[in-house]
């Protein structure tokens, strides 16, 4: 999916569909699965991805992701159709049914892996995004006959002859969101090519990373580093990376690094990955030293609230845990609305933990 993104075309995944359709026959359109995809299910998947993922405006992330999604999933939709194309022209009914089976389940794991490397959620979020994907099908088959009228009009010849003519420079903008970051992704490499140029080895560690592929990720903020130890941006992202992975030690040394490098680098976020690292390892003492410090400078952040709660805990120091478990949840609450999302989860926790304490 990864490849897909930085070398795909939306008009070759488009193209692909409709072979691919036009090849199995299908007792429809040729162009009805394009549309279905193009016009139900990716708006669908971007809905519920926004829903399940809080990822922001559904407007931002119709623009952003909308191209980027539908040439993965065309993509996807195309692969699973090669087997079954196949199984129609060799074999007799019950295995082409069987391979149709298993190949539709195929295309439910390569959509996770695409709204996962899309969006960049979690594997939870992304499951559950694919889980629910029914449900814009479901609503299409129940407005089967008023879609099949409106789609008949979209493939018309005066329609095409429309967008053509009127709409073309509209539609060609569909696909800007994804050449805009193939473009800026080639700019990357090229630059990335000087030996000297830690700076591109760390901005494209940060598109693997958003695309949760930490393999990389983790292979270009160390390019970054061994190029510039000073890098301290990479070494941040590193002990991110490491923390997330619970490869405690490794993310210890980077964040000590990045704090020897710049002791508010983040907006002081380095205290806060610090202090739950020590926590994770049971340095508590450490941790309550770390998390102190950033309570103190960013004092509305749920998490950090969160884990100095934990902390507190750990001190047997209830009273003062919970209070710290209540200005995590209040925190969470005041936020600005396009962060209500990403803090959710530490205010669930808080008041989890909270009502332990009671």
């Amino acid at each position: 999916m990864g490849d897909i993104l930085d070398r795909g075309s939306l008009l070759f995944a488009s193209i692909a569909v409709v072979v691919a359709s036009f090849a199995l026959g299908l007792p429809i359109a040729f162009y009805m699965p394009l549309l279905v995809l193009a016009v139900i299910y990716v708006p669908g998947l971007l809905f519920l991805g926004n829903l399940i993922g809080r990822l922001g405006s559904i407007g931002t992330i119709f623009g952003r992701d909308y191209s980027p999604l539908l040439t993965c999933v065309a993509m996807a939709w195309t692969a699973v159709q090669l087997p079954i194309v196949l199984a129609r022209w060799t074999s007799p009914l019950p295995v082409v049914q069987l391979i149709a089976g298993l190949a539709y389940l195929y295309f439910a794991v390569l959509v996770f892996f695409a709204v996962r490397t899309v969006f960049g959620v979690a594997n939870g979020a992304a499951a559950g995004v694919v889980a629910l994907s029914w449900i814009p099908l479901a609503a299409a088959v129940v407005l089967r006959e008023p879609l099949s009228m409106i789609f008949g009009l979209l493939a018309s010849p005066f329609f095409l002859f429309f967008v053509i003519y009127y709409l073309a420079a509209e539609f060609r903008r569909l696909g800007d969101s994804l050449r805009s970051g193939q473009n800026y992704r080639r700019m990357l490499e090229a630059a990335a090519i000087n030996p000297h140029d830690g700076e591109a080895q760390y901005q494209l560690g940060l598109i693997h990373q958003a695309r949760r592929q930490y393999t990389e990720a983790i292979r270009r903020f160390q390019a970054a580093i061994a190029i510039d130890p000073a890098e301290t941006d990479a070494q941040f992202q590193l002990g991110r990376i490491y923390r997330e992975q619970g490869r405690f030690e490794d993310a210890l040394r980077h964040l000590q690094a990045t704090l020897v490098l710049n002791e508010k680098h983040s907006f002081s976020e380095v205290h806060r990955d610090l202090g739950a690292v020590y926590l994770a390892l049971g340095r508590v003492s450490e941790a309550s030293r770390h998390l102190a410090i950033y309570t103190e400078r960013r004092e509305y952040d749920p998490e950090g609230l969160y884990l100095y709660g934990q902390v507190l805990d750990r001190l047997d120091r209830p009273a003062e845990a919970r209070e710290y478990y209540n200005r995590a949840v209040e925190a969470a609450r005041t936020a600005p609305r396009y962060r209500r999302g990403i803090v959710a989860k530490w205010s669930r926790m808080a008041q989890k933990a909270a009502r332990r304490k009671l």
